[in-house]
């Protein structure tokens, strides 16, 4: 974003505003996806280096093709541009799409599709390919090569202080996510309650990570797993979102008193790790003397939240585990159809509103093991998940956005509907095969699906 330079220090009431104003008439609401992917020689299955005729900066250069440009960081390319999409790097190379805000779910597939086709046109002729799987099935953390970004650079000497997980989150962890528009405060708590609620529902749904280092875990979901000892401060289900009087003010708060981990000065990262952002408001950093935050600064702080829903200014749905084009779709279907209709918002706050809140923290870490086994205020898991994909469909339906004239956004759905009438993830197709015609052999999982 562009920074906002304001003629005084910034004040509380700056950053409660910041929030505020992505409130927008539903007319322009619009829908954003997010989707990581790993990358893996084919020679040899490893996750490709930065550099070399086979890595991540010869796929970013390649991809310029296609009317990208280049975006570049201490001499180095980390990141592409088109129009308002991006493509940008995790710490271990992970290449994510983040889509720019479009109408419906046929203009996201669209755009997802032309992604991976551009994706795969270039890394065939490298000798790379693209997986989407929630976490990283063969390789050690110290395989895995790192990207030169600065703000990765002190995530990654700051994260095990706070967890035992931080760095297997950044480097093997591969997510999608669908960021949604609300009208109004009054919205945004709703959706932000909903969304919380059923994270762990689409949690199981998405599963799609039982490797690790080549065998079995123990769970469907490591990705979400790990999530769960990463950094108590800035992840977790907040229950602070389900209790009265609930808002943006008392978002900003929260977000205040998470530790810190950079500013950008001059384009430099400077380490501010544990700091706090109400210091820096008192211009009471020793790293920056006399300084104070910018909107721009608020802006970054803010992406350093990992919450299970996020807001800034429009609200993440961040609970899924990466997998193939259907799925990326499927995701922004399921949560278009229940935060974009009305009468689907209220169907799924019916649903959950009585649900005790400490049970949500206990669901989002059973669906790891038990995906749509678990259990929550004495229903399964499989049956809520089938309650909600029927309200997502007729939310869906009564959006009526048709795809040349004859197709509703409802068909995306359909995987989705499997899963959970079967009671088979991902994850549990994937263990099937490890253990009956893959013989053992994670390999196959990139021979099997790959883009």
């Amino acid at each position: 974003m562009a920074d906002v330079v304001l003629d005084r220090p910034l004040v509380f009431e700056d950053l409660v505003a910041y929030l505020a104003k992505g409130s927008k008439p539903r007319e322009q609401w619009r829908i954003g996806a997010e989707h990581e992917k790993f990358g893996f020689r084919l020679k040899d299955f490893r996750r490709p280096a930065y550099e070399g005729p086979d890595g991540i900066h010869a796929m970013l250069q390649g991809l310029t093709r296609f009317g990208w440009t280049p975006v570049s960081e201490g001499g180095h390319v980390i990141a592409l541009e088109r129009g308002k999409a991006s493509v940008t790097l995790e710490p271990g190379g992970q290449f994510e799409l983040s889509g720019a805000p479009l109408s419906d779910i046929h203009e996201i597939c669209d755009e997802t599709g032309s992604h991976l086709r551009e994706v795969k046109a270039v890394a065939d002729e490298i000798g790379l390919g693209f997986i989407g799987l929630g976490f990283d099935p063969m390789w050690r953390r110290e395989d895995v090569p790192i990207m030169p970004k600065g703000r990765y650079d002190i995530m990654r000497a700051y994260m095990p202080k706070k967890g035992t997980l931080g760095l297997d989150m950044m480097l093997r962890t591969c997510t999608v996510q669908t960021n949604l528009d609300f009208g109004s405060e009054a919205d945004m708590v709703e959706k932000f309650r909903v969304g919380l609620a059923l994270q762990p529902i689409a949690t199981a749904l998405f599963a799609n990570s039982p490797f690790t280092e080549g065998k079995p875990n123990g769970f469907l979901t490591f990705r979400a797993n790990v999530w769960t000892d990463t950094d108590p401060d800035r992840t977790g289900m907040l229950d602070f979102v389900f209790k009265e009087g609930f808002g943006f003010e008392a978002y900003a708060r929260y977000a205040l008193k998470v530790p810190m981990y950079f500013a950008k000065r001059d384009g430099k990262y400077v380490d501010l790790s544990g700091r706090s952002f109400e210091a820096f408001m008192k211009g009471e950093l020793a790293e920056l003397p006399g300084e104070r935050p910018t909107l721009k600064d608020w802006a970054d702080h803010l992406t350093t939240l990992f919450p299970e829903v996020r807001l800034k200014s429009y609200l993440e749905m961040r609970g899924a585990d990466a997998g193939p084009w259907s799925r990326i779709c499927a995701l922004q279907a399921f949560w278009t159809g229940i935060m974009y209709d009305a009468d689907a918002q209220a169907a799924a706050w019916d649903l959950v509103k009585d649900w005790p809140i400490e049970t949500h923290e206990k669901l989002r870490r059973d669906v790891t093991r038990l995906g749509l086994k678990a259990v929550v205020n004495g229903r399964s898991v499989q049956d809520i998940a089938k309650d909600v994909l029927d309200i997502s469909r007729h939310g869906l339906r009564r959006r009526a956005r048709f795809h040349a004239g004859l197709v509703d956004e409802t068909g995306y759905l359909s995987e989705l509907d499997e899963i959970a009438e079967s009671g088979m993830t991902a994850a549990d197709r994937l263990l099937e095969r490890y253990h009956g015609p893959w013989n053992g052999d994670v390999t196959r999982v990139y021979q099997e699906f790959a883009y």
